[in-house]
């Protein structure tokens, strides 16, 4: 059985909530907990009223959140659980009640004509089957609109007889900032409702989203970076400091957008009423008439099998949209029976945000320290306090370089925003500056090696990486080589992780990559990761204790299988600087053998489609040096395949063509598809360009698809691209 370990520990001396740490079997599980006998249920609310308080205004009115939205969420559930078993905790200006946000000081106030509400959270699926029994009790039909939730800045725009008059900023939902000037500078926000597709009523507000796109504001970073300035912690943030900018020509420059998704308040006027605007699709339909920008991911359903397809389809794309989404918004469909429905006095009974699991969280950051890669690259990665972000718990982050240590201006002990947006690796993404106490301390990079006390250095001039030039005995390196040779990307040998290279080395049963194909049963008899703890019987043999385990035999067994992996491969698994996947495959297609290869000259490497001066330079450079030909050496004698068989693939169906996959297909993995396209003679770009031939599209293809639509490439399905493999393009 596993054993179980509790650690509590208060969170300040005086208060009643304790972090938990809890130990499973190994794995560590991290939350906090709240003294449930001691807790005076009165000082608990007013410790989460003047907290939740507290996030709003660094929120709303200063665009620097000190939490995650993930943990203000969490504040804002608790406070509602509290005040639900004790009802006299609730007073009417409490933040369950009430909209987060102020008007900052240099704005006009504006009182709206209709209220800006907040909305209610769910965050599974038994959130809005709940919340769908309760309309429908209420009167409300089960047609709901649903649409993407923005993570943006919320604007009411007001038009008169088809004029834009305002822009103002949601504030508490009754009185926001008047940003007339800025919001008139949006590329894409018309100031004149078009009259000729439908009627204009002589007052309406129109609630939008004001967003500034991802390309841009990593264009953005990236510019702020290049001269030296502190870069911005999210898109968000930059949009509502951009819009709030007291010169309109300050936000003139920022690349923001817009997207409109209701009516406010509403009168026409002398105007015949368009019906469309009796529900809340058809709403969305006379927005785009008039001109206003709408989102194209809005769809109508009813029902919760329908509601959950939506969500799972809009979650998958959601990295591949033009904007960040942390959600979707769900509204009851007929605007008749929204008003049926009402509201409480902070958010409309009718409509609900779906959260997706946090991606984006604050934790601390307890250490800095750093570790030596295959190529001897050290790299600094942060060391945090665990915490949960999309769906796993992390606890370490990449922090690139030192350079990039400087650039976030991250300390040691900062609360530090940490974000795994469809990453593998997680990422420190700013420190949050507002939370500094005086106890953090800056860091500073070592000078040596922290496998083997070499003096770092940079490979050349200009480098940002510092490297251990130790590559040949650096055991750090050598086992991150040896682990790499497992991976999906070069031999994929399942049993061959970073675990087992670490196991391999310290055994002392390889000194360096040349000797793993050479392993048997007797080497591996010296690694306890890989031999039998106690006698066991399975399968009806009978084994004893220090004998080779499955998974001994099981790396012989994937050993022997990669060495007639392909050509390319090989190349991958050297570890040849800049030489992954695709420039391997280049060479693999147009030299046919590792001996080839090594012959070329510069020049001749650089020709290949795909490789270039700097591969080719790399690649002559590797092979120059006598310990890296030993290991090639080695490997051959031990039977690893070095010479692609031209045969193999079948005809060259594809020679010359460009071709993207996008999405999941049924019958081909990722890296299956790119193998069929290039051993077809085709190249599988990760692009689309006017230069690309086909676009293959799977299940749940992002941004790629609807690029090769507005380029006019031909789109193939999964039969398509079958048989273009087989038939060629014609």
């Amino acid at each position: 059985m596993p054993r179980l370990w509790l650690e509590f520990k208060k969170l300040e001396p005086n208060a009643l909530n304790y972090s938990l740490r809890a130990n499973v079997g190994g794995s560590w599980w991290n939350g906090a907990v709240t003294d449930p006998i001691s807790q005076d249920p009165r000082a608990r609310h007013a410790e989460l009223v003047q907290e939740i308080e507290a996030h709003r205004a660094a929120y709303y009115e200063r665009d620097q959140p000190t939490v995650s939205d993930a943990e203000y969420d969490a504040l804002e559930r608790e406070l509602r659980e509290l005040e639900a078993m004790h009802p006299e905790l609730a007073e009417p200006d409490s933040p369950s009640h009430t909209v987060g946000g102020a008007v900052a000081t240099g704005f006009a106030s504006v009182r709206h004509r209709e209220r800006m509400m907040s909305l209610d959270n769910a965050f599974d699926l038994k959130d809005v089957a709940a919340w769908l029994d309760r309309i429908e009790k209420g009167g409300g039909p089960r047609e709901l609109v649903c649409e993407p939730k923005i993570d943006g800045l919320s604007i009411s725009l007001t038009y008169e007889d088809g004029i834009l008059t305002q822009g103002v900023t949601r504030g508490d939902g009754t009185t926001g900032e008047d940003v007339t000037a800025n919001i008139k500078t949006i590329a894409g926000l018309t100031h004149r409702l078009d009259r000729e597709r439908a009627p204009v009523p002589s007052i309406v507000e129109i609630r939008g989203e004001v967003y500034l796109p991802v390309a841009a504001f990593d264009e953005l970073n990236t510019a702020l970076a290049e001269e030296g300035k502190a870069t911005y912690a999210n898109p968000r943030n930059t949009a509502a400091g951009s819009l709030r900018q007291k010169d309109p020509k300050v936000t003139a420059t920022r690349p923001l957008a817009i997207t409109t998704y209701a009516l406010g308040a509403l009168e026409w006027g002398a105007a015949i009423p368009d019906p469309r605007a009796e529900t809340q699709i058809g709403a969305y339909a006379l927005l785009a008439d008039w001109g206003l920008p709408v989102s194209d991911l809005t769809e109508t359903h009813a029902g919760i099998a329908a509601i959950e397809g939506y969500l799972n389809r809009l979650e998958a794309r959601r990295h591949s949209l033009v904007h960040e989404i942390d959600g979707a918004v769900l509204k009851v469909n007929d605007r008749a029976a929204q008003r049926l429905l009402g509201a409480t006095s902070r958010a409309p009974r009718w409509a609900l945000a779906y959260k997706f699991p946090p991606e984006e969280v604050t934790t601390r950051l307890e250490d800095i320290r750093v570790g030596v890669g295959r190529t001897g690259r050290v790299t600094p990665y942060g060391v945090m306090t665990p915490v949960t972000v999309a769906g796993s718990t992390v606890a370490f982050a990449t922090l690139h370089n030192a350079d990039e240590v400087r650039r976030k201006g991250v300390l040691i002990g900062d609360t530090v925003v940490l974000r795994k947006a469809g990453d593998v690796i997680p990422e420190i993404v700013t420190a949050v500056v507002a939370a500094r106490t005086g106890t953090e301390r800056e860091w500073i990079m070592p000078t040596s090696c922290p496998s083997c006390g070499t003096t770092l250095a940079r490979q050349k001039e200009g480098d940002v990486d510092l490297r251990c030039p130790n590559a040949e005995k650096c055991r750090g390196q050598i086992v991150d080589r040896i682990g790499f040779i497992g991976s999906r990307g070069a031999f994929d040998i399942e049993v061959l992780g970073d675990k087992a290279a670490a196991a391999l080395v310290e055994a002392g049963v390889l000194d360096d990559e040349g000797g793993l194909f050479d392993l048997t049963e007797t080497d591996l008899k010296r690694v306890p990761l890989f031999t039998l703890d106690q006698d066991s019987k399975k399968d009806g043999v009978s084994r004893r204790a220090g004998d080779v385990s499955t998974n001994g035999l099981k790396l012989l067994e994937n050993l022997e299988a990669a060495k007639a992996r392909p050509l390319w491969r090989v190349l991958v698994a050297l570890s040849i600087r800049h030489v992954g996947p695709t420039a391997a495959r280049a060479l693999a297609s147009a030299f046919g053998s590792l001996d080839a290869i090594r012959a070329a000259d510069e020049v001749t490497l650089s020709a290949v489609d795909g490789v270039g001066p700097v591969i080719a330079r790399s690649v002559q450079e590797w092979f120059g040096v006598p310990w890296h030909a030993r290991i090639v050496e080695r490997w051959g004698a031990a039977g690893v395949r070095m010479v692609d068989e031209r045969g193999d693939a079948g005809e060259r169906t594809l020679e010359g063509l460009a071709i993207v996959v996008t999405g999941s297909l049924q019958g081909f993995s990722r890296e299956g598809a790119t193998e069929a396209i290039v051993a077809r003679g085709g190249k599988a770009s990760s692009s689309v360009s006017k230069n690309t031939d086909f676009v293959v599209v799977g299940e749940n293809a992002g941004s790629k698809a609807a690029k090769a639509e507005e380029l006019g490439v031909p789109i193939l399905d999964e039969a398509g691209f079958t048989r273009l493999l087989e038939n060629g393009p014609g």
